[in-house]
């Protein structure tokens, strides 16, 4: 029986006959020897086969090999400091599985376009694997820390019968007799219901967007963490937000070296960026702003150049707290030093990432709640179980929502976050 294994343990077998099962990721010849690249999901590694070390047979596949045939491939594990990874392969056969025929993604640049168009070959380049492997630790490093600080999974739905802020920015479905539902956009106030049972919950999973932004920041549909916490006021809510994110990079940093390495991401940045987080006041963000040189006012939300501003000298990400009521949500508490301000908090990430993390208190007084949602003509029969928690033991509560991709492509350095989910969907791509 073979002894089969993967690339990432290959150090573990060093002297030793192994047995890969992969795909050739590169070939190149040299007269009486050629290398080729094997990838199998954990790593590379190069194979070389000489005509002293196999058959005729063997060495004469080079002629039929191509990128992304699929084989198994055995052989002898040899340190090798130049190699991918310090160890290389002294093949002594090899099994072709299917051979590919004309891949259509070389190893050379490609157009934006073609890429997305081939989103389903793209993933497999070495990239992008590495993008996708970074974006699995981030995922779990966020699930740790909750789960390790008393938070509990806690699934709201995805269609739900009305919006968490607006319905100018959802996608409708037709559902049934009732009418229609909306693909959520948040599970937040879902949340909030679980907290009275579980006291700190959170959800993880696709919401969706029907904003017609064409930035690289943007996807109509993508990945979203929401937390919630009961007894938990703002200043507790951005420590837990800062713990969880300094608790991602140290993770990235410890599981993702060689995938950064890739990416050509500077670590030095992360590493930097794993110590205690900035704070400042909207009002206060705003007056740095003006002074050089945005137009930006103190009722406007932040744009992305603002964002850049704000931290083009900072290490660290940022908090921007104490928000004008205006533009922000109804449920979040007013500031009882200044009514016109809500208890919210956006993080902004360093170079230039920008929002990584929206987050506040919520209003926990059903009269002051209820007003609020008639002095914005919400369909309150609609909300009346989110009013109904305010009925039956409220308590201070807070929490926050963290976008994956947006998370990753920070982590990752990737400039266009259609790079960090396995599929993106934007306001001009459904396909593939």
């Amino acid at each position: 029986m073979m002894n089969f294994v993967n690339v990432k343990d290959v150090k573990n077998f060093n002297g030793q006959e192994v047995t890969f099962r992969g795909w050739i990721y590169n070939l190149r010849t040299s007269g009486k020897i050629w290398f080729l690249l094997l990838r199998d999901g954990t790593g590379l590694i190069q194979g070389v086969v000489s005509k002293n070390d196999t058959t005729e047979e063997i060495f004469n596949k080079k002629d039929i090999l191509t990128q992304e045939t699929s084989v198994t491939v055995t052989g002898l594990i040899h340190e090798d400091r130049r190699s991918p990874g310090g160890f290389e392969l002294i093949v002594k056969d090899i099994i072709i599985h299917q051979i590919a025929v004309d891949y259509p993604i070389a190893l050379k640049d490609h157009g934006v376009e073609f890429l997305m168009e081939n989103r389903h070959l793209w993933i497999r380049s070495r990239k992008q694997w590495a993008v996708l492997r970074i974006r699995h630790t981030v995922y779990y490093a966020i699930t740790e820390y909750l789960n390790e600080n008393n938070f509990f999974r806690f699934d709201s739905p995805i269609l739900t019968p009305n919006a968490c802020e607006g319905t100018t920015t959802l996608f409708q479905v037709p559902y049934f007799d009732l009418g229609y539902a909306y693909l959520s956009q948040s599970g937040q106030l879902y949340l909030e219901t679980g907290i009275m049972s579980l006291g700190r919950v959170y959800d993880f999973g696709p919401v969706f967007r029907a904003e017609k932004s064409k930035t690289r920041k943007h996807l109509t549909e993508f990945w979203m963490m929401d937390a919630e916490a009961a007894f938990v006021e703002h200043a507790e809510n951005m420590q837990i937000q800062e713990e969880l994110i300094r608790f991602v990079i140290r993770k990235v940093l410890d599981k993702n070296l060689s995938e950064l390495e890739i990416l050509e991401r500077d670590v030095e940045k992360l590493r930097k960026a794993d110590a205690p987080f900035g704070k400042m006041t909207h009002h206060d963000a705003v007056d740095l702003l003006r002074s050089k040189g945005s137009e930006i006012n103190y009722q406007d939300d932040l744009g992305a150049q603002d964002e850049f501003l704000l931290t083009e000298h900072s290490d660290v990400p940022i908090f921007i707290e104490k928000w004008p009521k205006e533009i922000k949500a109804f449920y979040m508490k007013r500031d009882p030093e200044n009514p016109n301000l809500v208890l919210g908090d956006d993080l902004i990430a360093p170079e230039g990432f920008g929002e990584i993390i929206g987050g506040s208190q919520r209003e926990d007084d059903h009269d002051i709640l209820l007003q609020r949602m008639q002095a914005e003509n919400m369909p309150i029969q609609d909300y009346q179980w989110f009013l109904d928690m305010r009925k039956y033991g409220s308590v201070p509560h807070s929490g926050f929502g963290v976008g994956l991709e947006r998370l990753v492509t920070w982590m990752s350095g990737v400039q266009h976050i259609r790079e960090t989910i396995p599929f993106p969907r934007t306001i001009y791509r459904i396909q593939p």
